[in-house]
C-alpha cells in the first residue's frame, strides 16, 4: 500500500512539473508576440534624428557621423542565400558618443578593397539595435589578421582602443557592397508548440496514470 501511495505522489509530482513547464511557455508566447508586435510597429515608423532621440531597440534612425576605416572589423557572417562572407562593422563617432555600424555584408574576396568603403556618412539612415551577447560555441577571434566570430567588447577595445554605445547601428540604403542586412521582426517564437508538448505529456502521464489505477488497485 505505501508503493503504491509513493508512486501515485511520484507520478502527480511529474504531472504538475509539466503543467508548469507548459504554463510557462504560455507565459513565454504571450511575451513574445507583444515584443513582435513592438519591433514591428517601430519599423513600420519613419526614422528620427538620433541625437534628439532616447535610444532604443529597433528604432529607426538617420545621422551623420564621422567613420573610422582604419578599424574596420570584418565578421563572418552568412548572407540571405547562406553564402559565408563578411559583415562589414566601423566605429563611427556620432555627435560625442562611440557606435558601431554595421554596413552590411561582403564576398570574402572583397575584404580590404577600396570600392566597400564608398559611404555618405552625412546621411545615415539605420536601425538601431542591442547587441548581443557571444555564443559560447563560437571560436575566439583573430584581431591579428582581422577575422572575426562575434564582436567581443573585450576584443573590440583591444582592436580600437575605445569603448562604444550598447546599440549597433545597422544601415539600411541602396547600397551594392557591402549589401545591409535587412532588419525584420522574424526572430524565433516556438513557445506554443513547446506548451502543446509539455501539456501532452503531462496529459499522457494522466491517462496512464488512470489506467494502470484502474487495472492494480
Amino acid at each position: 500500500m505505501k508503493n503504491k501511495f509513493l508512486f501515485s505522489v511520484f507520478i502527480i509530482f511529474f504531472i504538475f512539473i509539466f503543467i508548469g513547464l507548459g504554463t510557462w511557455q504560455i507565459i513565454r508566447l504571450n511575451w513574445k508576440n507583444n515584443l513582435i508586435l513592438e519591433i514591428e510597429n517601430s519599423l513600420k515608423n519613419p526614422p528620427v534624428e538620433l541625437a534628439e532621440s532616447k535610444k532604443e531597440n529597433f528604432l529607426k534612425i538617420k545621422t551623420s557621423g564621422s567613420i573610422d576605416f582604419d578599424k574596420q572589423i570584418y565578421l563572418y557572417n552568412l548572407n540571405e542565400s547562406g553564402t559565408p562572407g563578411f559583415e562589414v562593422i566601423n566605429p563611427i563617432m556620432i555627435g560625442d558618443e562611440n557606435f558601431l555600424i554595421n554596413r552590411g555584408w561582403i564576398p570574402f574576396e572583397k575584404k580590404g578593397t577600396q570600392e566597400i568603403n564608398v559611404f555618405d556618412q552625412k546621411n545615415i539612415i539605420g536601425t538601431l539595435k542591442l547587441q548581443g551577447r557571444k555564443n559560447i560555441f563560437k571560436p575566439d577571434n583573430d584581431l591579428d589578421e582581422n577575422y572575426w566570430f562575434s564582436l567581443n567588447r573585450e576584443d573590440i577595445l583591444k582592436f580600437t582602443g575605445k569603448n562604444f554605445s550598447k546599440y549597433i547601428i545597422y544601415l539600411d540604403g541602396n547600397y551594392r557592397l557591402p549589401r545591409p542586412k535587412k532588419i525584420t521582426a522574424n526572430i524565433s517564437n516556438n513557445h506554443q508548440k513547446y506548451a502543446i508538448t509539455w501539456f501532452s505529456l503531462a496529459l499522457s502521464i494522466l491517462l496512464l496514470y488512470l489506467y494502470f489505477r484502474k487495472k492494480n488497485y
